[in-house]
């Protein structure tokens, strides 16, 4: 997966995690809220590894690049 795949899955996640926490200020009902917010924290834990996927990919995709002078920026 790319750098560029990886930010992409952590923006989709983050839009989730945006209407998950509209949700949670729309509810009055102590059990939603209790279970939008374990969706929250999950989605939260998603977006981390998303965004480690990301830096990982990055970094690889620039020790790749440096080793090949010839190979073209993207």
């Amino acid at each position: 997966m790319t750098a560029e795949e990886s930010l992409s899955n952590a923006e989709n996640l983050l839009a989730r995690l945006e209407q998950a926490r509209s949700r949670l200020e729309e509810t009055d009902e102590p059990d939603k809220a209790i279970e939008i917010l374990q969706e929250l924290a999950e989605l939260a834990k998603e977006v981390e590894g998303e965004l480690q996927r990301a830096k990982r990919a990055a970094e690889t995709e620039a020790a790749t690049g440096h080793a090949r002078p010839d190979a073209s920026p993207s």
